[in-house]
């Protein structure tokens, strides 16, 4: 079924781009500032709202917890998608939470992030919206 193959293909989208940002969260400098007096001031900084962490701490912390919610959309709906295809589909709340997901994301992405994600936002949620649309045309 096209509707499921859409679907599928956004959230593996939206799956592996949670991978590689938590992967990035740990490994690497990619998600590092270039600057490292940056990352030391901010490892000795505290928000405003506690001293019990770090902005740099937070920083690690924000990223792997939206690392999760990326993965967590793409196993849910990969998973409603391939085997549960009758509920997934009959669901206008499950169809339009993943929209709204994917277009605040979206939103997120034009207005903070970079191409990469961006962009694969933006495929995930046209494959999505696309999929949406053959479910309800077929």
């Amino acid at each position: 079924m096209l509707a499921q193959s859409l679907i599928v293909t956004s959230a593996l989208i939206i799956l592996l781009l949670g991978l590689a940002h938590l992967y990035y969260t740990f490994v690497g400098s990619k998600l590092r500032p270039r600057d490292a007096a940056v990352e030391t001031a901010m490892a000795q900084s505290h928000p405003g709202i506690t001293t019990q962490t770090t902005l740099w701490r937070a920083w690690v912390g924000f990223n792997a917890s939206h690392s999760l919610g990326a993965m967590l959309f793409g196993l849910i709906y990969a998973y409603l998608a391939l085997y549960q295809a009758q509920l997934l589909f009959t669901s206008a709340f499950l169809m339009a939470l993943g929209l709204v997901f994917l277009a605040a994301y979206l939103v997120l992405g034009f207005r903070y992030w970079f191409s990469v994600p961006r962009n694969g936002i933006a495929l995930a949620s046209a494959c999505y919206l696309t999929g949406w649309l053959a479910s309800v045309l077929s």
